[in-house]
């Protein structure tokens, strides 16, 4: 804590440490219960998750931009307390639908949906808070910590939320899901920082549709951006198509069970937490383009021990869980790794007048992508089976590495013209 403690209190940064940490948790149960909701009390199949999984990504597109816009001119901390209190309302009206005898498939596409759009705002305002919290020396570390609760998320949320659905119908685990996201919004409510505070009538006078152009013409005239926006935008397509079919891989084709499903996922994510420790001390040899370079080809190589566990499947259920948790396991640590360098990196050559705009920008390509993916996957499954389908997104995420190599000059450039535009003006 050393490096953040000169720049804002311990106790500030770890109350926003703490609700990032149960936003986190919250999404770890969701992504976990809300396909098993589909597939195991609603009787979904191939296509039916391939909707949900749409549902969840579509309001990238559909409200990705405008986002941008509005957190710059919102205060970043209340957006992300209203983000956090409309997932938790959703959430809980599904356990509340499934009491009454009334939860469908529709009405899951609709909270999807509900939580998808909340999210877009939340996750568009938290990668633009940081560096209202820390100095742009304590940007990279900041990143680092936050990302390693995320990732003891990611270890905790899938391991619980398979116990729990073990004993405890999937709905229900919801509930739990939606407290996460109001205790997320009650820390937030503690947290102070230094982001200014701009007047009503200077908001006023501000277009959003020059706003929204700013930001893309920020983004489209960075080359740093625009090499990182084809890079994880090819590679968050792909991916999606693995990470869709994963839950009808393991409860339908190799019948291991949500138990299974959540230690298997959630051990395997311990990659993740030791990618952010070691992180520090690879960053300290290593240049930003060389780690980004390297987490994304191992992640994107991992990828593979998924559809390879059904070739498998004949041996008994050790083999394939162990190629399961062992692929996850890559995949995190390469991904957590690549993600962390380049939050870093878009925040330092980035104004922070653009942060948000610069981010919406970005995610309403990368994660716009998704909705596409999620249905191509679904389609695509049914025709081709689901491991086949799996390997197509193997392949494809092994070629998103190509636009990282060659950045790291173009990193120093960029990051160097921002300290330059900050500095004042000589008296």
């Amino acid at each position: 804590m050393t490096t953040l403690v000169n720049d804002v209190s311990a106790t500030r940064f770890l109350r926003f440490w703490a609700a990032q940490t149960l936003s986190q948790l919250g999404q770890r149960f969701g992504l976990i219960a809300l396909p098993v909701v589909a597939i195991e009390t609603l009787n979904a199949g191939i296509e039916e998750v391939g909707y949900l999984t749409a549902s969840l990504t579509a309001c990238y597109l559909l409200v990705g931009l405008p986002a941008g816009a509005w957190v710059d001119r919102w205060a970043k901390r209340p957006t992300m307390m209203r983000s956090a209190v409309i997932r938790a309302v959703a959430l809980a009206s599904i356990p509340a639908m499934w009491a009454a005898g009334h939860l469908g498939l529709p009405w899951l596409y609709a909270v999807a949906i509900a939580v998808g759009t909340a999210s877009v705002f939340f996750d568009v305002a938290y990668q633009s808070y940081v560096p209202f919290l820390v100095s742009d020396q304590g940007i990279e570390p900041a990143n680092a910590r936050l990302e390693a609760s995320a990732q003891v998320s990611a270890v905790g949320g899938p391991a619980a939320a398979g116990l729990l659905l073990k004993v405890v119908s999937a709905p229900l685990v919801l509930g739990l899901d939606a407290l996460a996201y109001l205790l997320c919004a009650v820390f937030l409510a503690t947290v102070r920082d230094n982001e200014p505070r701009r007047q009503a009538d200077e908001k006023a006078r501000r277009h959003l549709g020059r706003e929204i152009l700013a930001g893309i013409r920020f983004v489209s005239g960075s080359a740093v951006l625009r090499r990182l926006v084809v890079s994880v935008g090819v590679s968050n397509f792909f991916a999606t198509i693995v990470m869709t079919l994963t839950p009808l891989l393991i409860l339908k084709k190799l019948d291991l069970g949500t138990t299974v499903m959540g230690v298997v996922l959630g051990v395997g994510t311990l990659g993740g937490l030791l990618g952010a420790m070691l992180l520090p001390k690879v960053r300290s040899r290593l240049s930003a383009g060389t780690v980004m370079a390297g987490g994304l080809l191992l992640a994107a190589l991992s990828t593979s021990a998924f559809p390879a566990a059904d070739l498998v499947r004949g041996s008994g259920s050790l083999m394939p869980v162990a190629m399961l948790t062992l692929g996850q396991f890559g995949m995190t640590l390469g991904a957590v790794m690549f993600n962390i360098t380049q939050f870093s990196v878009r925040q330092r050559v980035c104004p922070k007048e653009l942060l948000a705009r610069m981010n919406a920008s970005i995610r309403f390509v990368v994660w716009g992508s998704m909705p596409l993916a999620a249905l191509l996957a679904g389609w695509l499954g049914g025709q081709l089976g689901v491991a086949a389908c799996m390997w197509i997104g193997v392949v494809g995420t092994c070629v998103t590495v190509l636009p990282i190599f060659g950045m790291d000059r173009l990193i120093r450039n960029e990051t160097q013209a921002v300290v330059v535009a900050a500095e004042p003006l000589p008296a």
